[in-house]
């Protein structure tokens, strides 16, 4: 049973996060261990409002020991809040010479042009990506990773992917997902060499949270399971899609996509 390990953060309400990603390796059939880096929480009585909560250094350090000492066939990144954290998982990563690698650069934004953590953004860009099989940022997050601008189109896309893989990822995906105007659901993987479009049915439901970390977790499933990256990105494609088309409302402020929809279906 190959080994999976999720460097993230804590989602309480379970939809996203180390939650969303244990959920997705169990469904690939790997071995899922957690180094958590933050926890979130939502307050139900001012409007889900997420309160973070880093955790120690000391204590992700303890962590990462222990699961790296077991032997871990690929891992992906989530929440990285701050710089310290960011550079204690790319420590780890190395040193232990893990080879599959997913990086997820989660940046929680205020509105559509205001990264929280400024600091963080830049140490992905410097630390992880030079250490990314595969790095998986959404619109925002390939603007803020390539600083090509904002992105509203496929050339556009492009060109942030050709930045960011010069930056040092090996493979580049860019999820367009339902924010392109289009009929379909796009995403853009580019491997320095060309550039593929992965279309996909575009489903209309706010029932997606997430949705980027299980696309990032499964990649990470698939690559552990000795697939190569173009198939590991195209199998978690259509796995997150499923996951969408069966998305369910959680209360009246979030709805998480089905983790288990693409193996129950």
């Amino acid at each position: 049973m190959k080994k999976t390990l999720t460097i993230a953060g804590s989602d309480t309400s379970g939809g996203a996060g180390i939650q969303a990603d244990l959920k997705t390796f169990q469904e690939h059939g790997t071995y899922g261990m957690t180094a958590l880096t933050t926890i979130v929480t939502m307050d139900p009585d001012n409007g889900w409002s997420h309160g973070v909560f880093p955790l120690a250094i000391d204590a992700l350090q303890a962590q990462l020991k222990t699961a790296m000492s077991t032997g871990i066939d690929a891992l992906k990144t989530g929440m990285l809040a701050t710089p310290e954290i960011i550079e204690t998982a790319a420590a780890s990563i190395k040193a232990n010479s893990v080879e599959k690698v997913v990086i997820d650069p989660v940046m929680v934004c205020k509105g559509e042009d205001e990264v929280l953590n400024p600091e963080a953004a830049e140490a992905t860009r410097d630390l992880l990506l030079p250490l990314a099989t595969v790095v998986t940022p959404n619109l925002f997050e390939a603007w803020q990773l390539s600083g090509v601008g904002p992105i509203r189109t496929i050339d556009d896309m492009k060109e942030a992917a050709k930045k960011i893989y010069e930056l040092g990822a090996k493979n580049v995906v860019v999820k367009g997902g339902k924010q392109l105007e289009s009929d379909k659901a796009i995403d853009l993987f580019y491997d320095g060499k060309e550039f593929v479009l992965l279309e996909g049915e575009k489903h209309n439901t706010t029932y997606n949270h997430g949705a980027g970390c299980t696309f990032a977790a499964a990649i990470t499933a698939n690559l552990a399971n000795g697939q190569d990256v173009k198939e590991a990105v195209n199998n978690a494609k259509n796995f997150v899609n499923a996951a969408i088309k069966h998305g369910w409302k959680l209360n009246e402020y979030v709805g998480p996509v089905m983790h288990g929809a693409y193996n129950k279906n």
